[in-house]
């Protein structure tokens, strides 16, 4: 790391830490040259490979305006669509990958926005797996049914009936 005082080409690290909610490292550093200290931060790259083939960086704020459109009209918070788009980047990074096809991040949603909230769910799902017909709202509804969310609606009635 090249100090920003004396530009020496290297320093030693003094102290470090996890920051933030663990995505980062802080490290203290200090010049052997000129014994001036400061801090960095480091964070894993997480790279997002679109369609067109361009890059752009993982950004929790694209998920949560993706999904605060399928959202619109139900009870969901702001606090949830941030878990959410924890969850989503967990997932990812858990992958081990430095770059993910934007497919990827997609599927990734699917399943905590399934436990956040189905009727989000299926809205989502009708646009990001491209349902062309009723036939499509259907079989994934049909799914939903046979295959129930861990975590349903907080309704204390069985069957998610009010």
């Amino acid at each position: 790391m090249i100090c920003p005082f004396c530009r020496h080409d290297d320093s030693r690290v003094v102290d470090s830490r996890p920051a933030e909610d663990g995505t980062q490292i802080r490290r203290r550093r200090e010049c052997p040259e000129c014994g001036a200290r400061f801090s960095t931060q480091e964070t894993a790259l997480l790279n997002i490979v679109k369609r067109s083939g361009a890059t752009e960086p993982f950004s929790r704020e694209k998920v949560i305006a993706g999904v605060r459109k399928a959202c619109q009209g139900r009870p969901v918070s702001n606090d949830d669509l941030a878990l959410l788009a924890q969850r989503v980047e967990e997932t990812l990074r858990l992958t081990g990958q430095a770059e993910i096809e934007a497919q990827e991040v997609g599927m990734a949603i699917l399943a905590p926005l399934r436990q956040l909230d189905e009727v989000a769910y299926l809205r989502y799902a009708s646009v990001y797996r491209n349902f062309n017909s009723l036939e499509d709202f259907e079989g994934e509804i049909a799914l939903l049914r046979a295959v129930p969310s861990s975590t349903k609606s907080k309704s204390p009635l069985p069957n998610n009936k009010k």
